[in-house]
Formats: C-alpha cells, sequence, structure tokens
C-alpha cells in the first residue's frame, strides 16, 4: 500500500542511468566557457592540482570556518617510509552578534583565536603555512584567492561579500603583529575530503560529501577546463552539485513533497537536488508524507498531532534509527509516541517502508551523479576499466546504517566495468586543508630543486654569442696553414668550387655509402623549359662479414651492386659520370680523390685506411672488367645537401645536417682556404663542426650530463658539439637528467626502474612525439609507460619540460654555429646585409616539432646583419651527389 502511495520515489534502473546521462551532460555546460554561465552546476576550479604522493613532510596549520563553531589545528606530516600525522586542534565559538557584525571584526576574532592556539602551542616564532577551509560558496582564481559570493548558513557579516578572504585574514594578522604565518591555499571542505583520503591511497581523485548538505569534487583534465589557462595536466573541481536541477532538469522525477519542501525552504528554486538527499531535509521529508498520508485516513486512525505538523520536528536523525536491522520497529514507536502520537503496530511497519524509500532514494540519486563522474574520468584516461577511490563524508553516509551500501550499489549497477573503493575520510575539511597545503609546499619545493638542475641548461643570449665567437675562432684556427694540424674543427677542402646554375644536363650516376645500407642511384638532369631531376634508386644491403671483411671484398660487393643496378635499368655497358657520397672523414686532395682517414659507425673493412676510395672502387671496377665508369666526384653528404638544395635557390651556400650526427659546410673564399693552392673564386669547405669543443672551449657550458653522456659513448672526448646537438644524443641527456631527478625524489615518487637505468632507450624520436604539441600528457604517459615508466600527470609534465629545455639548448646551440658561418661569409664579402639560403637534412631539424624554429630565431638574434632562409633538402647524399658530379662535368666541358 506505500510503495503504491509512494510510487514515484521509487526509481528505476533507467531512470537512474537518464539522471546519471542528464548530470554528465550539465558538467559539460559548467565546464564550458560559453556554456557556465547559465549552467546550474557550476564546476569551479579549484587550482589544487595534484593529490599527495606520500612523500609530503613538514609542520602546518589549519583552520576550518564553515559553521557556528570554528577550528584549529596543527597537523605534522612525516614521511620516514612510515607516512604518519599527528594531529592538535582547538575549538572555537564564534558569539552570535560577530556573525552579524563586520567583516573586519570577524577576522580580527579569527586571528585572536589564532594566537592563542601558536601561544598555547608555544609555535608563535615559526612561520608556518597554513591551510584554510572555508566551505562557503566561493569564486577561486588562485590556490590562496577565495572571493565570497555569498554567505550561507545563518552568517550576514558585512563587507565580506565580493571580497578576498584570504587579503582578509592576513590584514587581520598583520595588525596584530604579533605572530606571522604563510597561508597558502583555501579549501572548500570535498576538496579537504578527497585529499585526506588521497595521503593513504594514491588512486583517490573524487571527494564526496553527505550530510547536512551534498556536494562533490573529482580532478578533471586541464585541457577540459575552459575558466582556466593552460592544458596541462589535472585540477580538482568543486562541482557544487546540490544545484543540479535548479534549471528544471529534474522536473519529471521531483514529487509533491519535493515542491512543498523547497517551498518552504530559506532558498526557494536553490539546491533542488541537494534537498532530495541531504540530511537537512530527509526528516522533513519523512514527516511530510506521514501528514499527508495521516490527513488522509491511512495512518494513525487519521490522527494528526501539533508536534507532527511542526516543520523539522522530525529529524533526520530518526531515519537512521528507524531503519536500524534490529531495534527499528520499536525506535518507530518510541519516536512516533514522543511526537504525540498513538501508533499501532502497522503504523510502525509503515513508517520504517517510508524512512526506507526515502532514504533509498537519496542514496540512489547520489549514486547516479556519482557514476556519471566517475564514467567522466574513465573517459578521461582512456582506460577500459577504472580503478579509482572516493573519500567520503558527511553524517549521512557515516551514521545511516544502510545508506552507504545502498549507493555503492548503485554506482555498481550503472558502471559495471569500473573498480571503485570507498574511503571514509578522517576531517576532511581540518586535516585535508593542511594536506593541501602540504602538497603545494611538496610542490613548490620539488619545482625550485628542478629549475634549479635545468638552470644550467639555459643559455642566456650572451653566453650564444659567446658561442658564436668561439665557433668563428676554431673555424679561423681550421683555415689557416699553421693552425689547421691542431686545430678541433677540420675545416676540409671539398673541392667543389660552385654550385648548380641551372644549365646542367644528362645522366648520372650516385652511389651513396653511409651506413649498413649502401644505394645506387640513377639521375637525370634536364635543362631549360623541362628543367628538373628525375631520380631511379635501389637499395643493397653490406652485410657485417663484408664491413668488416677487406677492402677488396668490400668494393668488389659495391660493383657487384651497381652492375645489378645497371642490368636492372637495361642500361648495361653504358659508360656514366659517377658522384661517391662517402660520409666517413677524408681528406680529400682533389674532387676526384678522398683518403679515409679512420673508418666509423660499425665499418673495419681492411687496406682501406690511408687510401683513395675513389682508386679502390676503380680497381674494382677493373676487375669486373664489365663496364667503365668515369668516378667524377667524392662528397662528404653536406656538401650533397647545399648541392641540392642550390638547384632550387641559387643563394643556397651553406650546408647544415641535424640528424642522427650533426655537420655543416659552406661556400669559402678561396684566398681564406689555405691548404689549398690559388687565391681566385671559391670552394666549400667541409667543417666537420660535430668536433668543436673537443678542446676544452665549451666547457664552461657543458653540464653534469653532458659529461655523462659523453663518458659513456663510443668516442669519450670527441665530437663534443655534436652530443649536445644531435639525435644520436638529445635522448640520452634527457635520460640522464631524468634519473638525477628521480634520484632526488623529484619524479616516479623517486622510485628508479631498472628501464630508466639502460642506456639508449629514450630515443629522440620520443622527445619529438612528447614535445608535439598536439599530444595530449594522456599519450606522454603512454610513451612513458612504454619505457616502462609507470608516471602521474606531474611526472608527465616534468618529463615533457625536461625534452623541451635539451631540445631548445641544441637548436641554439645549433643556431650559434650557424651564425657565425653566415657572418663569416658576410664579411668574407665586405657587405653591410647578407641574404643567404641554407640547405638542411636530417631527422631531427624536420621532426622534432620546435628544433627548426628555435635554431631559426636564434640565428635571427645572433646575426642581425643576415637574412637567412631555411630550405628542406630532398635527398643531399643521393641527388647532391649528381648534381655535384653534373656541375663538375659541366665545368670540365666549358674548359675544353
Amino acid at each position: 500500500q506505500i510503495d503504491k502511495y509512494l510510487y514515484h520515489m521509487r526509481l528505476s534502473e533507467e531512470t537512474l542511468q537518464e539522471v546519471s546521462q542528464r548530470f554528465g551532460k550539465e558538467m559539460e555546460k559548467g565546464l564550458g566557457a560559453e556554456t557556465n554561465p547559465t549552467a546550474s552546476v557550476k564546476m569551479l576550479p579549484t587550482f589544487v592540482r595534484s593529490t599527495p604522493d606520500g612523500t609530503e613532510d613538514g609542520d602546518f596549520l589549519a583552520l576550518d570556518l564553515g559553521g557556528t563553531n570554528f577550528r584549529v589545528l596543527r597537523v605534522k606530516v612525516s614521511d620516514n617510509g612510515l607516512q604518519k600525522v599527528e594531529m592538535e586542534n582547538q575549538i572555537y565559538a564564534i558569539p552570535e552578534e560577530l556573525m552579524r557584525g563586520s567583516g573586519v571584526q570577524l577576522f580580527d576574532h579569527i586571528a585572536e583565536c589564532l594566537a592563542n592556539f601558536m601561544e598555547k602551542l608555544k609555535i608563535k616564532d615559526k612561520k608556518l603555512p597554513l591551510g584554510f577551509t572555508f566551505s562557503f560558496p566561493c569564486h577561486q582564481t588562485k590556490l590562496d584567492e577565495s572571493i565570497l559570493v555569498t554567505w550561507t548558513k545563518g552568517f550576514k557579516c558585512s563587507s565580506v561579500e565580493g571580497k578576498d578572504v584570504v587579503s582578509m585574514l592576513r590584514k587581520s594578522i598583520k595588525k596584530r603583529g604579533d605572530f606571522d604565518i604563510d597561508i597558502v591555499a583555501v579549501v572548500n571542505d570535498t576538496v579537504g575530503t578527497m585529499m585526506t583520503c588521497g595521503y593513504d591511497d594514491h588512486n583517490c581523485e573524487v571527494g564526496l560529501i553527505v550530510g547536512t548538505g551534498t556536494n562533490a569534487c573529482y580532478m578533471e583534465e586541464m585541457r577540459h577546463i575552459d575558466l582556466v589557462e593552460g592544458d596541462e595536466g589535472r585540477m580538482c573541481i568543486n562541482m557544487e552539485w546540490g544545484a543540479f536541477g535548479d534549471d528544471g532538469v529534474l522536473n519529471d522525477i521531483r514529487t509533491e513533497f519535493d515542491h512543498e519542501i523547497d517551498m518552504g525552504s530559506l532558498n526557494p528554486g536553490k539546491q533542488l537536488f541537494e534537498k532530495m538527499i541531504s540530511g537537512m531535509y530527509m526528516g522533513e521529508l519523512v514527516r511530510l508524507i506521514l501528514v499527508k498520508m495521516a490527513k488522509e485516513g491511512l495512518l494513525f486512525g487519521g490522527k494528526l498531532t501539533p508536534d507532527l505538523l511542526t516543520t523539522g520536528h522530525f529529524e533526520t536523525r530518526y531515519v537512521s534509527a528507524i531503519e536500524k536491522e534490529k531495534e527499528g520497529l520499536q525506535k518507530a514507536h518510541e519516536i512516533l509516541t514522543k511526537l504525540g502520537l498513538e501508533p499501532s503496530h502497522e503504523d510502525c511497519v509503515a513508517t520504517h517502508r517510508i524512512c526506507q524509500i526515502v532514504s533509498t532514494r537519496s542514496a540512489n540519486l547520489c549514486g547516479a551523479t556519482l557514476a556519471a563522474v566517475l564514467r567522466r574520468i574513465k573517459e578521461n584516461k582512456g582506460v577500459d576499466r577504472l580503478r579509482s577511490t572516493v573519500g567520503v563524508d558527511g553524517s549521512v553516509y557515516k551514521k545511516h546504517p544502510h545508506f552507504a551500501r545502498r549507493l555503492h550499489k548503485t554506482v555498481r549497477k550503472l558502471l559495471p566495468d569500473c573498480e571503485i573503493r570507498f574511503v571514509r575520510s578522517e576531517d576532511g575539511s581540518g586535516k585535508g586543508a593542511a594536506m593541501v597545503t602540504a602538497v603545494a609546499y611538496r610542490l613548490a619545493a620539488q619545482h625550485k630543486a628542478r629549475q634549479k638542475i635545468l638552470e644550467a641548461l639555459k643559455l642566456s643570449h650572451d653566453q650564444l654569442l659567446e658561442v658564436k665567437q668561439r665557433m668563428r675562432i676554431e673555424m679561423e684556427k681550421g683555415l689557416g696553414k699553421e693552425t689547421h694540424e691542431e686545430a678541433t674543427v677540420k675545416m676540409l677542402p671539398t673541392y667543389v668550387c660552385s654550385t648548380p646554375d641551372g644549365t646542367e644536363k644528362g645522366d648520372f650516376l650516385a652511389l651513396d655509402l653511409g651506413g649498413t645500407n649502401f644505394r645506387v642511384l640513377l639521375v637525370r638532369v634536364r635543362n631549360g623549359m623541362r628543367r628538373g631531376v628525375e631520380m631511379h634508386n635501389k637499395i643493397y644491403s653490406i652485410p657485417v662479414e663484408i664491413m668488416q671483411g677487406t677492402g677488396e671484398e668490400l668494393f668488389d660487393h659495391i660493383v657487384h651492386c651497381i652492375s645489378d643496378f645497371l642490368e636492372y635499368m637495361g642500361m648495361k655497358g653504358v659508360s656514366l659520370p659517377l658522384g661517391f657520397t662517402f660520409s666517413f672523414p677524408c681528406q680529400q686532395n682533389n674532387l676526384d680523390e678522398g683518403i679515409l682517414l679512420k673508418w666509423t659507425k660499425g665499418f673495419k673493412a681492411t687496406g682501406c685506411e690511408g687510401e683513395d676510395v675513389v682508386n679502390l672502387l676503380k680497381e674494382a671496377i677493373h676487375r669486373r672488367e664489365e663496364f667503365d665508369l668515369d668516378v667524377v666526384a667524392v662528397v662528404n653528404d653536406t656538401v650533397g645537401t647545399m648541392m641540392t638544395c642550390g638547384y632550387e635557390d641559387p643563394y643556397c651556400e651553406v650546408g647544415l645536417i641535424v640528424g642522427t650526427g650533426s655537420n655543416a659546410c659552406y661556400m669559402e673564399e678561396m684566398r681564406n682556404v689555405e691548404l689549398v693552392e690559388g687565391e681566385e673564386g671559391r670552394m666549400c669547405v667541409n667543417m666537420e663542426w660535430g668536433a668543436f669543443g673537443d678542446n676544452g672551449c665549451l666547457d664552461d657550458i657543458r653540464t653534469e650530463f653532458d659529461l655523462a653522456v659523453d663518458e659513456l659513448s663510443l668516442n669519450p672526448g670527441k665530437q663534443r658539439f655534436e652530443k649536445m646537438i644531435s639525435g644520436m644524443y638529445l635522448g640520452e641527456i634527457v635520460r640522464n637528467i631524468l634519473m638525477d631527478f628521480t634520484k632526488r625524489g623529484l619524479l616516479f615518487r623517486g622510485r628508479i626502474s631498472e628501464r630508466l637505468k639502460t642506456r639508449g632507450i629514450f630515443e629522440t624520436k620520443f622527445l619529438s612525439q612528447i614535445e608535439s604539441d598536439c599530444l595530449a600528457l594522456l599519450q606522454v604517459r603512454s610513451i612513458l609507460q612504454h619505457l616502462g615508466l609507470e608516471s602521474t600527470c606531474d611526472d608527465s609534465i616534468i618529463v615533457k619540460e625536461v625534452c623541451a629545455v635539451v631540445a631548445r639548448r641544441a637548436a641554439q646551440l645549433c643556431g650559434a654555429g650557424m651564425a657565425a658561418v653566415v657572418d663569416k661569409i658576410r664579411e668574407n664579402r665586405g657587405l653591410d646585409f647578407l641574404k643567404v639560403t641554407v640547405g638542411v637534412d636530417g631527422t631531427l631539424y624536420k621532426l622534432h616539432p620546435h628544433f627548426s624554429t628555435v635554431m631559426h630565431e636564434t640565428v635571427k638574434q645572433l646575426s642581425p646583419k643576415c637574412e637567412v632562409t631555411f630550405l628542406q633538402s630532398e635527398d643531399g647524399s643521393g641527388k647532391g651527389a649528381a648534381l655535384i658530379t653534373a656541375v663538375a662535368c659541366r665545368i670540365r666541358e666549358a674548359g675544353q
């Protein structure tokens, strides 16, 4: 009979799903910049960006103001592996006249109580950090600034609304002058609840309160919070969910009793969801139902008493008492009798059932909105199964015999694919405020420590100018006959004396040998109307046994590959001019003569070092007696890069490679190239600039991390500049910094994984991926996970920052080197202003999202008298070699 009567209060699972969906939409509205002003669920940013990680440490104060009493607490948090929290607190009353007096009086009173408390604990001489729980509707703009929107709960102090409560408290303390504290955070009680549980359970990312009122908070991704600048990381959102339904979205499930309670409340039309759920209204709902049923003669023989007709006389604690398993009916009898009724057994059973229906509806609705919050967290994280913890506080949740169980059940029903733990919070508004402060303190201290370490990698304008000047000095040394021998930047002549002029034409072969693969190319160069380059190529592998066998075997293998390629192209027996890109350190005495100084990159073929590779190739061709080739040029890949771009842009006189390694070349005046006879015209110089700094001239900007990377490399002490710039090493620098951070407890909660200790796991491509702007931190986390590093959101932000600092420095150093080159060209020509193009190749330059931009800016700042254009080269080592050959043939023909 009762069930029938209260049919509308019993919500089906479908209805709860529907409420959950609606609430999800309301959350979206509150988060959006356009929709927030009209949203009923306000979704206020709290500026709390992190939950505790258990390493918090220190001595903190907390203030808790949210009703007629307020508390002052001292919380000691210690982390010696045993995470413990000690608390002392004192309750102070707020006299009635202060609640209605001026704001200044109220805050003076609070300051006085604080002074009294600190006096008692003898800590007045210390400047302790303080967290302030202020449980009134506030608008926060920073962690330590909170503007009161309206007083509630009987407070009416003048001239506080619209003001920042922190500065009011600071003023009152300053006026006294007998103690000083550092107010770090203003906290809403829901946030405090989440943080208190978060200290014991690091999965805790939701706070829930079901007491006199109801509210919740949770950790949202910054990228979804329109009201706060920035997309990195997460922030706790104070939902103010009691106002759900104030715009009418719950009208279809609100009953006549809900309307009646609302009409009789202090704030009609407001907090409609809260009025269906929280402790302040639950007993009153039951009373209204009892009155209506008695009036209709369905209860108490139709009899009513003055007590039963008085608002607020059926207290919520009665609901809890009546629903107790054993003595529930007896309690119902006692309570109803106290209200002047003479209840029959049936009346008691009916009252018990009414209480049950009202409190169950409350738990169900609460579960529906909570499920929406958890569903949102799950989607944000992009996981199949969410494991999360909800910290809960409030008298209804804690004291009602069945509320918690029913709430958990609803959440499980609506979200079957999640594992949710519920943890009862102990003193969220006191200890919680201290926890928020402790986390803020830890983050600030860690941030400072990290910045101090990263400072060494941040180069000032003056430092970069200094690098540019030193590069210039080293270049002069390499060019000078007397100084060349001991110079570290070798400035090798390439015998390439001219860039393409567009009249080149013909068919050319190119060979490209620079690693474990080897390419043969046919390049057709056309001039005139149909000017352009058409290419065909084939890639061959070089087996390890040949790389490490004899020189004859290696060059026989190369000629065998050429033969195969010519056959494949149907050009057997044709004699073509050939350009040979040979990316090993060579000394050239002619365009078609390159003496191998030393093998690198794993090659060990005997009988090659100190020999001319063109001769070795020619001998192998003769041994095969199948075709004849005219080897015109031996080319380094940087020169090839310059030439490829030179074909497109006549201003291109510099080549730059920033990939696995780094190097540059440029057109130098012959008169400055002292190693080669002749004063006329220009010649391209292969700088071999990776070795810049090998004589110690960069030691003042090399950091401990550069030294560590260098020590463990295959060639310690060599190529120092390259090791600060190029792709082969940046990931290693990052890994070394991350290890240092972790050892100092500034990252990954201080836990070093075996993976992090492994050399080379942090490939440079990860740097490009991590820094790519469109990448959410989620993907940074998955990259770190792939590396076997379990990371929190904060960890991901830190890793991203380290990558940015290391890559930025690399780009700036590269820019400083480039600036030295273009300024030298400008001065060579006695110009006030130089327009020049740089041909660039290499994975780092091409794939990294910010490298090129930073490098361009640096060149602009350090060489203001040069207008430098950067052109990406396509296949410098293949097409470039053919173009050098083409230019050489053009010049040779013109000479004839």
